[in-house]
């Protein structure tokens, strides 16, 4: 069985891995906004071994109720799985967002050459 401070403690891993990875991916919007498009795409992976990590604290816990311990829900594990959520998303987002602004720097370095 979970205590409810097991699961608070996951709960807190999972934030911390999660807002880690949220800070690397405003950072690697910056970094592609400002035409640094490897330091964005470094930032993104290091963003993703911090969404790994919380996957994986997330699913020792999944591990554990699908074995049929018994859980007990806290309200910092909801908010680590909605940090954990938004920040998948905010993933996503953000490498789109760094592909659309290589794609301006590239059309803008052709008008450039073009003298236009």
């Amino acid at each position: 069985m979970a205590t409810k401070n097991d699961i608070s403690m996951v709960g807190f891993a999972i934030v911390a891995y999660a807002g880690d990875a949220k800070s690397d991916l405003i950072e690697a919007l910056n970094q592609a906004r400002n035409g640094n498009f490897a330091k964005a795409r470094d930032l993104v992976e290091s963003a993703n071994k911090n969404i790994v990590e919380a996957h994986n604290e997330q699913t020792g816990l999944l591990t554990k109720e699908a074995g049929g311990a018994d859980m007990d829900v806290t309200f910092i594990m909801v908010h680590g799985q909605d940090t954990l959520m938004t920040t998948m998303m905010l993933k996503d987002q953000v490498e789109y967002f760094i592909n659309e602004y290589e794609r301006i720097a590239k059309i803008e370095e052709r008008l450039d050459k073009a003298g236009l």
